[in-house]
């Protein structure tokens, strides 16, 4: 069997993000990888749980925990299809991913190179090695096709005198 690629890495946190845009999440979609090993997998489920934290990384991160019985998680890999926030930049840093690759830029929020570079701080205990723009033309296209569709919805409801109640 051929071994996995960082681009096959990729596609499972693309598939990961297709999810999240099937329940009307934001698509954005992570795996943990250890050993070649998918060990993580996680998608954005804050407006399901109405629960801020509950982004891709840190679901990941959560199930790679869970499946090594161990918080850290020093030989392995996070893959996520948008450039990490602050709050998930901290949590690879306590988790002590070794490195981040990541899709489409953020420059709004993004913690890794865009807005601030936070995972190569020399201040923190722990840096993450961040590798950017892996698949970043697909995965920047399923967010800008999501908001495209939320912003065509809201218009429609707005023509027609309705309210769209989910914010995104």
């Amino acid at each position: 069997m051929a071994e996995l690629t960082s681009e096959d890495f990729m596609n499972a946190a693309l598939a990961e993000a297709r999810a999240a845009a099937v329940i009307g999440e934001v698509p954005i979609g992570a795996v943990v990888v250890k050993n070649g090993r998918i060990i993580g997998r996680g998608h954005n489920l804050r407006e399901h749980a109405q629960d801020s934290t509950l982004h891709a990384e840190i679901l990941a991160i959560q199930e790679a925990c869970m499946t090594l019985g161990s918080w850290r998680l020093e030989d392995c890999d996070l893959y996520v299809t948008l450039e990490p926030c602050p709050m998930c930049v901290g949590a690879m840093i306590n988790a002590r991913v070794r490195r981040c690759f990541f899709g489409a830029m953020d420059p709004k929020a993004g913690a890794a190179g865009s807005l601030v570079d936070l995972l190569s701080d020399t201040r923190f205990n722990h840096q993450v090695q961040v590798v950017g723009g892996l698949k970043a033309r697909e995965c920047g296209a399923m967010l800008a096709d999501f908001f495209r569709a939320i912003r065509e919805k809201r218009k429609a409801a707005k023509r027609t005198g309705q309210s769209l109640n989910k914010q995104v």
